[in-house]
């Protein structure tokens, strides 16, 4: 039996526990009131859970959404692409948010139609705490997957001062963070690393969820490595660029694919997804591992939003897919002073094109 026939079978079962005990519910008009009024709102729940990339965002979207629809009990739950994808498969969540496209394992564990929209854009920038060095810190690709690959062990090493002939680099060790979760923000950092490095992808490959090198720091979530990175002298790791900024870390120049050292901006992460996303209308869940344009910075992802064309309750169908298209259109304006960068227009049209067919609006 699948999830979706136990929740099903969970329901009917409650229903007729509640027709048996019905000469014990509440007899006053009063009481009987509440329990309607606790019923809609029930019936009326919009759960989210998943990408902690994203979840600065999402809790604002559902915030500034909430506002507008009082009668929808919006809330979402930072805990990772990996258990957000776990948690929407299951039924026990209206939306699933993932960094990540799913694996086919995945997706023919899904009961019914579904899609995977994207719905917003993000840099990962490598935050870093180095007292005393006044930047910005540029990094050459070669040099930053070494450093992850526990290559290069000490900032003053000379390939890292050779690209930064003007700073005083301390003869400190790099205290490498990087997640301990089953994380979407992986996927795309090691999407990256694979991409523009045969040493990555033959030892590391790419995943959610990998085995590191000796010695490196794990921490929980992008707030806990943006956390871990501002208490530990030395460290570096890898975060959405919000998160960082939030925390006031410093963020490293990365050298793109056509050699530019490029900071993670407004303007530099909109090129990257701008220079990405030609393919995606016709395949909402290609991903940039390295983005072409001179201008574009060399670390974006997508998140996408998993939803499904009908819902059991207690999920409302209509409120979530009118939910899903306000964050594709209104919603998109209240990105950019998050750090995240709001879809192109020509993806955002596409993510509601497809919404409008599993809702089977036709436009």
């Amino acid at each position: 039996m699948t999830s979706k026939h136990f929740l099903l079978a969970g329901l009917l079962i409650g229903a007729s526990l509640v027709a048996s005990l019905s000469g014990c519910g509440p007899s006053d008009p009063s009481e009987k009131a509440a329990s309607g009024a606790a019923e809609t709102r029930a019936a009326s729940a919009l759960t989210a859970a998943g990408s902690s990339f994203a979840a600065p965002l999402i809790s604002r979207w559902m915030k500034r959404y909430g506002e507008q629809h009082p009668d929808l009990a919006l809330s979402y739950a930072s805990v990772g692409s990996g258990e957000g994808i776990k948690r929407f498969i299951a039924g026990e969540v209206a939306i699933g948010a993932t960094d990540a496209p799913l694996k086919p394992e995945e997706i023919a564990q899904i009961d019914g139609a579904f899609a995977q929209l994207p719905i917003t854009g993000g840099m990962i920038a490598l935050a870093y705490n180095l007292p005393g060095v006044d930047g910005p810190l540029n990094l050459p690709r070669d040099v930053y997957v070494d450093i992850f690959l526990n290559k290069i062990h000490r900032w003053d090493d000379p390939r890292i001062q050779a690209a930064n002939p003007g700073l005083a680099l301390p003869s400190k060790l790099i205290q490498v963070v990087a997640r301990r979760d089953s994380s979407g923000t992986t996927f795309a950092f090691t999407n990256h690393l694979a991409s523009i490095a045969p040493a990555w992808a033959e030892q590391y490959s790419v995943g959610k969820q990998i085995g590191w090198p000796s010695g490196t720091m794990l921490a929980s979530g992008n707030e806990g490595v943006a956390q871990r990175v501002k208490i530990t002298h030395g460290a570096i790791g890898y975060v959405e660029a919000g998160f960082a900024r939030r925390l006031h870390l410093p963020l490293a120049w990365l050298e793109n694919r056509t050699g530019g050292l490029i900071a993670p901006t407004a303007d530099t992460g909109q090129r990257a997804l701008a220079d990405g996303s030609d393919a995606m209308p016709e395949d909402l869940s290609v991903t940039v591992p390295d983005p072409e344009g001179a201008r574009s910075y060399p670390i974006v992802t997508f998140t996408w939003a998993l939803v499904r064309s009908d819902y059991p309750e207690p999920f409302n169908t209509r409120a979530v897919h009118d939910f899903l298209r306000w964050t594709l259109t209104e919603g998109q304006a209240q990105a950019a002073d998050l750090g995240f960068v709001p879809l192109p227009e020509t993806l955002a049209r596409a993510s509601l094109l497809e919404l409008d067919g599993l809702s089977g609006i036709a436009r």
